[in-house]
């Protein structure tokens, strides 16, 4: 791939290597992911590994008791993985309007599904791995016990959250929270040693039992004893009855090369329809404000089709395969005038997810997310264990007739996703844009600033972005060509300069040159990004 063009000055380069690297957004996890490479594993042994320590190292972003999903390239075939949990038997739309809800609440025991992430570990291990599912956790077992220092952005995202929790979570349920993630009465500062030895004793049980213990043993136990003695709804008989999903990845073609997401429940196809809508439009040129616009109405009407019928598979009203069809493309794209369109509006919550981007010298590559959603997830810790669970079922609808309406056993819509890209058969590379709604609009641009632009994957992930929010409010980040901002205006965007880069999603790539293996990475500049290399 040819990096033609970079108007953006970065503060970084894109990193190069041939043996292995991982990408994520804390270098100790980073690290990690190369060290269980370097005792003989392969990238799926580095992700697993990458994705435990970011458990215990960016826990404001993900936990034990969230969601995952992961793309894996494997002897020239792409295999997906849907690790996102169901709702509980018990919770019911019934249940949860007995319990004095007009919508599901965003903290507590309420609105906490099944947590996927110590399958995946365990599926990806079994399936794929070269070491044990405890030999690759034993650096993030090492760092629960021992403690590790708070890096910069970490630092704050924790104290956002703990001024959060304090004034919202204040019942008995939210006890263990604070002291686990509290211990002095207040969030952990930048720079200070912060440990969290249950958490480590909860990681090794999953490893020595391949997560049995979560799911059937001990673990399950306390899981169920706390909900109980809170009002909650998930059980002992949900964990055990839980399974990870082996399913086929979706595509489209853009410019040549295949751009792949999860299919539903996730949210992953956005981006392959808002794909399908702009290549029906003008060729995409930089610095156009034309060209921009017309992305920019292509994702809004994405999302909105995207929001309203994107669910479980089996209840959506309308097929993946129309949404992904060229006539589908074709009829929305002609819907797109010079004026900016005011679409359904729709709130867009933030989220708190970790990505990561694994590959190894012998061509196998990892697209992995996992999230406690909304940051540190429902509030809730199960005392004595570290696991804080998700509140992945605040997505869930109580209208009987919305395609996403909770149901015991069933999925909600998810925010995670991985991307992946590949071109003739052979893989080019992983990547991935975490932070709720933005996710979509980031895999969006990163495959137009590579694949339109040119960037490298340092660059492509400097570039300055844009998010569209609601009706015709467009957010941009303060680096944002003024011109262009001023530009969109006059075309009806509402264009809203943000300083909380944050907003904007926290990415990874790594792309790998199928003549030469060489593999080239970029991490994300506005977080704590780091890349490990071989």
């Amino acid at each position: 791939m040819d990096y033609l063009y970079n108007p953006f000055q970065t503060t970084r380069h894109a990193a190069f290597a041939r043996r292995g690297m991982v990408a994520t957004s804390q270098p100790l996890a980073a690290q990690a992911g190369i060290e269980i490479m370097r005792r003989g594993g392969n990238a799926i042994d580095a992700a697993i590994a990458t994705a435990a320590t970011l458990t215990v190292v960016e826990p404001t972003s993900n936990g034990i008791g969230g969601d995952a999903f992961a793309l894996v390239w494997m002897k020239d075939q792409l295999y997906g993985l849907n690790a996102s949990g169901p709702a509980p038997e018990l919770l019911t739309v019934e249940a949860v309007i007995a319990a004095g809800h007009e919508k599901i609440p965003t903290y507590g025991v309420v609105p906490i599904t099944v947590p996927g992430v110590p399958a995946a570990w365990a599926e990806l291990s079994s399936k794929f791995g070269r070491l044990s599912l405890l030999e690759t956790l034993e650096p993030a077992i090492r760092y629960a016990e021992e403690g590790f220092p708070l890096t910069p952005i970490l630092g704050k995202y924790w104290e956002i959250a703990y001024h959060k929790f304090k004034n919202a979570c204040n019942g008995s349920e939210f006890e263990a929270w604070f002291n686990t993630f509290a211990p002095n009465g207040r969030a952990p500062q930048t720079g200070e040693i912060w440990r969290s030895p249950d958490h480590a004793k909860t990681l090794h049980a999953i490893g020595e039992t391949n997560a049995n213990a979560f799911y059937h043993g001990h673990l399950a136990d306390e899981i169920d004893a706390f909900m109980q003695q809170h009002g909650g709804f998930l059980r002992k008989r949900d964990l055990a009855n839980y399974k990870v999903e082996w399913v086929k990845p979706l595509s489209v073609n853009y410019k040549g090369y295949d751009v792949w997401e999860m299919p539903p429940n996730g949210q992953g196809m956005i981006t392959l329809m808002a794909l399908n809508i702009f290549s029906e439009m003008n060729p995409a040129v930089p610095n156009d404000v034309r060209s921009l616009h017309e992305q920019i109405e292509a994702m809004k009407l994405a999302f909105i089709d995207g929001k309203a019928f994107i669910s479980e598979e089996t209840d959506m009203p309308v097929s993946v395969k129309t949404l992904l069809s060229q006539a589908y493309a074709k009829r929305r794209a002609a819907e797109i005038s010079e004026r900016a369109s005011i679409p359904a509006p729709y709130d867009l919550p933030k989220g708190g997810t970790v990505y990561l981007a694994t590959a190894d010298g012998e061509g196998n590559m990892v697209s992995f997310i996992q999230s406690n959603y909304m940051g540190f997830g429902s509030g809730v810790v199960v005392p004595g264990t570290g696991i804080a669970l998700q509140n992945r079922a605040v997505d869930f609808s109580l209208e009987p007739d919305h395609p996403n309406v909770l149901k015991p056993g069933k999925r909600s819509y998810n925010t995670i996703i991985p991307g992946f890209l590949s071109k003739d058969g052979q893989a080019i590379g992983p990547f991935g844009i975490m932070g709720g709604f933005m996710q979509p609009q980031g895999h969006f641009q990163v495959i137009i600033n590579t694949l339109d632009y040119q960037l490298n994957p340092q660059a492509t992930l400097d570039a300055p972005r844009w998010q569209w929010v609601k009706e015709n409010v467009v957010h941009v980040e303060p680096n944002f060509p003024n011109h262009l901002a001023q530009a969109l205006t006059r075309l009806g965007h509402q264009v809203v300069p943000t300083l909380d880069s944050g907003s904007f999603g926290r990415g990874q790539i790594i792309w790998r040159n199928p003549e030469t293996g060489v593999l080239s990475g970029g991490t994300e500049s506005r977080t704590d990004g780091a890349i490990a290399v071989w």
